[in-house]
């Protein structure tokens, strides 16, 4: 019998290399189109950050004290200069779509590489009281070093820290597949231009989504299923989308939001508050409330309850 099969490979390519060049043309790059960070590279990047962010844990399993230095170091270097290569395909992906200075690039990249690398240690301080949260907050965690091993919420804040600094210099490209690869890895979806203090705990974690102008204050903790987003978008004279304004919620120090718990808009939620489960919240609460699923029930008439449940869609709840 033959193994020879007949996959019909050149016609599919030619009819690929045919929608590829379509595609490019709608978009207006009649030339070879701008490389842009790469997934993978990234991956590998914060992988290696983890490792160096907490050696004894998520390192080299037969590393020693007299080695944790060159190993932090070594690590440091590799990743570091494949960071510094991603952000050099970001400008230039950046500069060619906005027709921007292409000049000094790899000197840009080289200055946000090294701020970014100079933040590391306060980024070990503040995933380090996430991890005391995360123990602190949950009987089921039998030590710290548990939290962190297996934790979702943990795995999520630590790509969110790094992300964050990344979007804050600049880089909102990498940035955000960042983001994305925690998203992939443990389904909370955390914008990184979301602002979020220290000891800060995902309980749980999965379908958590934390919108890009999201302000969180300090020990404050989610459940799972938490949406902090968007009540609407607003267009211009033209019906584009206005994008960058702030349109998600700040949520103030040592709030509770269980499980369910949908907050949409540039709304308050005042310090030391607890959000019940399921509640559908679209205006500020003051410090210390006790928001229920049915106390929100209760401020509305069953008309206008039954009218947003029915036109409840994504968009409504959307936090990009």
């Amino acid at each position: 019998m033959s193994n020879h099969y007949d996959w019909g490979i050149n016609n599919l390519v030619e009819q690929l290399r045919d929608v590829r060049v379509q595609s490019l043309k709608t978009r207006h790059r009649l030339d070879k189109p701008p490389k842009l960070p790469l997934r993978k590279e990234l991956h590998s990047v914060l992988e290696g950050l983890s490792t160096v962010l907490f050696p004894n844990r998520l390192g080299l399993a037969d590393i020693n004290d007299e080695g944790i230095d060159y190993f932090v170091g070594h690590t440091l270097d590799t990743v570091l200069r494949k960071l510094q290569q991603q952000i050099i395909r970001e400008l230039h992906f950046t500069a060619e779509q906005t027709s921007g200075d292409t000049n000094n690039i790899e000197a840009r990249a080289n200055e946000i590489t090294r701020t970014f690398a100079a933040q590391l240690p306060q980024v070990r301080r503040l995933l380090d009281t996430d991890i005391a949260a995360a123990y602190q907050g949950d009987p089921a965690a039998r030590s710290p070093d548990e939290a962190l091993v297996c934790y979702p919420g943990i795995v999520a804040m630590t790509h969110h820290r790094l992300a964050h600094n990344l979007y804050a210099l600049g880089v909102p490209l990498a940035a955000r597949m960042i983001a994305e690869l925690a998203h992939s890895a443990t389904g909370i979806d955390i914008h990184p231009g979301a602002v979020i203090g220290e000891s800060f705990f995902i309980d749980h974690g999965t379908g958590v989504v934390i919108g890009e102008t999201a302000i969180i204050g300090n020990e404050v903790r989610l459940y799972q299923a938490v949406t902090l987003g968007a009540k609407r978008f607003y267009k211009d004279e033209y019906g584009a989308l206005i994008k960058g304004n702030a349109r998600h919620p700040i949520v103030e120090d040592k709030v509770v939001i269980y499980a369910g718990a949908t907050i949409l808009g540039r709304i308050t939620i005042g310090e030391g508050s607890t959000i019940g489960g399921n509640v559908w919240l679209t205006h500020s609460v003051p410090p210390n409330s006790n928001i229920t699923q049915a106390q929100v029930r209760s401020e509305l008439p069953l008309s206008s309850i039954e009218s947003k449940s029915s036109s409840f869609s994504r968009n409504e709840a959307h936090a990009s």
